[in-house]
């Protein structure tokens, strides 16, 4: 849920959804987006598999993070997986967003693995529902 200044500052790059081509997710994914007062202060792009659902990207404008909007986002995708009978959620993120990493597992992720990329390690995290 950081932004690209931030990202780049704590991973040395741009952290890969800031690198994604957002006209293929808008068309390929459901991207619902976090509005106060008429801003567009967050989003969660998600994608629907048979078995899970996958979050493939969370973003709160840095002026509004530490207020909630990252966890309503994830809730609001619960319902989702909920209402399609999908019993998992997956995610990864990049291990140096530790305050990442904090919330999932607040909400209830587990990390499931690590893996090596592009100089730093991927986590891999799942919270059954």
């Amino acid at each position: 849920m950081r932004g690209t200044k931030t990202g780049v500052l704590t991973i040395g790059r741009e952290p890969t959804p800031m690198t994604a081509d957002f006209n293929k997710a808008v068309r390929e994914h459901d991207i619902y987006l976090a509005i106060i007062a008429g801003d567009a202060v967050g989003l969660i792009e998600i994608r629907l598999h048979a078995d899970h659902l996958w979050i493939e990207n969370v973003a709160v404008h840095p002026l509004r993070q530490g207020i909630g909007i990252g966890r309503i986002l994830l809730s609001h995708v619960e319902s989702k997986a909920a209402q399609a009978e999908i019993g998992e959620i997956r995610l990864q993120t990049n291990e140096a967003f530790e305050a990442n990493i904090t919330l999932y597992a607040a909400l209830g992720y587990e990390i499931d693995r690590r893996e090596q990329f592009m100089g730093g390690k991927t986590v891999f995290m799942s919270k059954k529902l």
